[in-house]
């Protein structure tokens, strides 16, 4: 049987005290989401069971139309492993069909079906109440503030990762 490891204390040389894991930006909002995706996982499942990756790719290709699983992945900043399993479930359920890309032979195409365009529809009113209760604890001008704080930090962190995209979209 092993012995215990001791604890020790930080090295208060070493380690700062004015660093605070929970005042720091990127965690608050990875926090933050990761909540607000809980909450809309239980009301999702609960109401289709359909998952929050299927939801967004149910989304985007309802907005969007015909869309290939890399333009799905661009459009909701999802993975690729995550955005194929979630097609694949969403085909399996009738949800999306996936036929060739005509121009690329080994590429991939996703549409709604019927029944998916429906059980996206009928997820919208979900989507948004969930949006409206979360609005609810803000005024209206928190609300928007926050809005138009998320698409500018979005933009500044695009033009941080790629400063020639940044310049494009100018």
């Amino acid at each position: 049987m092993r012995a215990k490891p001791a604890i020790r204390e930080a090295d208060p040389e070493i380690v700062s005290d004015d660093f605070k894991l929970e005042d720091f930006l990127p965690h608050r909002l990875a926090v933050a989401a990761a909540r607000v995706n809980r909450l809309m996982s239980h009301r999702f499942e609960e109401a289709s069971g359909v998952s929050i990756p299927e939801w967004r790719v149910l989304a985007v290709i309802g907005r969007f139309g015909v869309l290939s699983p890399s333009a799905v992945g661009d459009r909701t900043t999802m993975d690729k492993v995550k955005v194929s399993r979630a097609a694949a479930s969403l085909v399996a359920r009738g949800l999306l069909k996936q036929s060739q890309d005509p121009t690329d032979g080994r590429g991939r195409l996703l549409r709604l079906t019927r029944k998916g365009a429906t059980a996206c529809q009928n997820l919208m009113p979900l989507a948004h109440g969930i949006e409206e209760e979360l609005a609810r604890g803000l005024g209206r001008a928190e609300w928007t503030a926050l809005q138009k704080a998320l698409v500018r930090l979005d933009q500044h962190v695009i033009g941080i990762e790629d400063p020639d995209a940044a310049e494009a979209a100018d």
